[in-house]
């Protein structure tokens, strides 16, 4: 059966085209235009993700994330010509799953909505063995492979990639990343985290361009690229 998305936006237009692509995807559409109705259909038509843009005419839809997230298990895309960093965080530490910048690319967006579907745990666990293209992260033995070939990585390489995972095709801010894999036992900054990153990308994207695997969100955080 089709995955039902909720658009929630107030502009006719932008719900409309919205509308149209995810139609043409052969996906079921419902529309809200405001945070109240965004609330109410989550409950009653049991949407499997939510594409929400964040100026609403009733609420800020940065309120309405955690009420989605806790109603119900979908997936939360916000699409929202807010493109500060600060709004982007905080989006994503709300619960989001992505965030993508108006105007958009309808079919980077459909991309993203497919890839945050596909990953989207509605059981609740994570693969052991996490597969991107020739890539195999195994993340019980914490081993990484190309094709038959191990590569060595150090433990922080490890903790990173891990963090990243597990959250394959979604975006992981700093903060969580730096959370995550240095704890409060140890003195976290950014400049380590980037330093972590550089060594991950030469050796899991050479001889493939720079951010081929690992996407900078930039100010935000980082993202492992999943297969689309």
């Amino acid at each position: 059966m089709p995955a039902k998305i909720l658009v929630v936006d107030d502009d006719a237009a932008i719900r409309r085209l919205l509308r149209n692509t995810l139609n043409r995807a052969g996906y079921n559409v419902v529309e809200a235009a405001n945070g109240r109705d965004a609330l109410r259909q989550a409950a009653t038509e049991q949407p499997g993700a939510v594409l929400l843009d964040l100026g609403l005419p009733d609420r800020d839809g940065l309120s309405i994330i955690p009420l989605l997230r806790a109603q119900a298990d979908l997936v939360i895309l916000v699409v929202s010509a807010r493109d500060a960093v600060d709004e982007k965080v905080s989006a994503l530490d709300l619960g989001a799953d992505d965030y993508v910048t108006k105007p958009f690319d309808t079919d980077e967006l459909l991309a993203r909505l497919r890839v945050a579907l596909r990953h989207h745990g509605g059981s609740g666990t994570t693969p052991k063995i996490v597969h991107r293209g020739d890539l195999s992260i195994d993340l019980d033995r914490r081993t990484v492979t190309r094709g038959n070939e191990e590569l060595h990585l150090t433990r922080k390489e490890h903790d990173v990639l891990g963090v990243l995972a597990r959250h394959i095709g979604r975006v992981v801010t700093h903060e969580r990343l730096l959370s995550a894999c240095w704890g409060a036992d140890e003195d976290p900054r950014v400049e380590y985290l980037r330093i972590v990153i550089r060594n991950l990308r030469q050796k899991l994207e050479a001889p493939e361009p720079v951010g081929s695997v690992i996407a900078n969100e930039l100010g935000v955080g980082y993202r492992l690229r999943a297969d689309q």
